[in-house]
């Protein structure tokens, strides 16, 4: 029988392409994985999926209360679950994982997606900051088995707490070819198209990339995602009056974005230097659009930088400023030369930067555990 494993992250799983390829390779691995995690008023239906799937019904959807909720029911579902291993998936699950893991003596593994006690939502709030680092001071030198998205967090956390951080980045299947149906095609209107995928938070630069769109000529810029900033970025889209510029597509499911991402022209990952977190960003959209060989835009931070001029297959934007990124936005448009350049070193990066080939060190990890 398959040994189990718990999955747990405080999303709604919809959009989370992290931890739908890891229970992917888990289960290629022949571990039955169990992914667990919230249902929100607002979320969408989710698709079947290969791996089991639970979604909790929370009384509170954000705050110190929901926090609290969460962890409590989390940790009682796996102190009472079979599964012999647990994969926290960021500090927020990690209490009652770790709380879990010590009373039942389950083994555990931690996956940081980001710097988390650094996001643009905490640094502002000293108090409850403070609060997750404690959380955090507590529990990381303990573990035994961690892993993150790029070199810059993972030496991070080992110089402040000791604790070894193996680094499996958030690359995509492998596509060599993108075949899109005839209903997910979007008319351009004879635009080029300028892609954001992603949540609409906080320090994305999606504000500026709106604003530039007054001063980019012959392009659309669409939006396919949700988030705190939503409705703020639907008015000030409205208020300049660029209705017929900028689209919002709204949260787009697993299965279905890479038929939108492939039919961008250029794909934008630009957020901005608002604390360590951000700083060593390496989100998995830059990697969604190489995969679907579109050209990218990133901002001049040292983990999205170092792929882009190593693989050449995009520009570094200047300066959080509408009318330089609108500038570098018609360059990376419609200069062919450039593009030609570009279209040539995708194809070979999408090669190689692919979950396929990073997959091998998430199988390292467990495979020793279930030894």
């Amino acid at each position: 029988m398959p040994q189990q494993i718990d999955i747990v992250v405080i999303n709604d799983l919809v959009t989370d392409n992290r931890i739908h390829k890891v229970a992917i390779s888990l289960q290629n691995m022949g571990f039955s994985p169990k992914l667990t995690g919230r249902k929100l008023k607002s979320s969408i239906t989710l698709e079947k999926r290969s791996y089991k799937t639970h979604r909790m019904h929370l009384l509170f959807e954000k705050g110190p209360l929901f926090y609290a909720e969460f962890n409590i029911r989390l940790f009682f579902s796996l102190l009472f679950s079979s599964a012999e291993i647990i994969l926290s998936n960021d500090l927020d699950t990690l209490p009652a994982s770790y709380l879990a893991s010590k009373i039942r003596g389950k083994k555990l593994v931690y996956d940081s997606h980001e710097y988390f006690t650094e996001v643009p939502e905490l640094i502002n709030r000293p108090a409850i900051q403070n609060t997750w680092r404690k959380i955090e001071k507590a529990i990381l030198p303990n573990l035994k088995n961690a892993y993150t998205v790029c070199d810059s967090i993972a030496n991070a956390y080992h110089q402040q707490y000791g604790t070894s951080f193996q680094v499996i980045r958030n690359l995509p299947f492998r596509n060599d070819k993108i075949v899109i149906p005839q209903d997910k095609i979007i008319h351009k209107e004879g635009a080029k198209i300028i892609l954001y995928q992603g949540a609409l938070n906080l320090g994305r630069g999606i504000e500026c990339a709106i604003k530039a769109m007054q001063y980019t000529k012959g392009a659309q810029l669409w939006l396919a995602g949700d988030g705190d900033l939503s409705d703020k970025l639907k008015h000030l889209t409205n208020e300049l009056g660029l209705n017929n510029n900028v689209k919002f597509l709204g949260r787009i499911p697993l299965t279905e974005m890479k038929y939108i991402t492939a039919q961008a022209d250029l794909g934008i990952s630009i957020e901005e230097d608002r604390g360590l977190n951000y700083r060593f960003a390496l989100p998995n959209k830059l990697f969604d659009y190489i995969q679907q060989k579109v050209p990218v835009m990133v901002s001049n931070l040292p983990e999205m930088k170092k792929i882009v001029e190593n693989y050449k297959v995009g520009v570094i934007l200047e300066k959080h400023d509408p009318k330089i990124m609108a500038d570098q936005f018609q360059l990376a448009l419609f200069d062919e030369n450039i593009r030609n350049e570009w279209s040539s070193n995708l194809d070979k990066a999408a090669k190689i930067l692919c979950w396929e080939k990073e997959a091998i060190k998430l199988e390292s990890i467990f495979k020793n555990l279930g030894k």
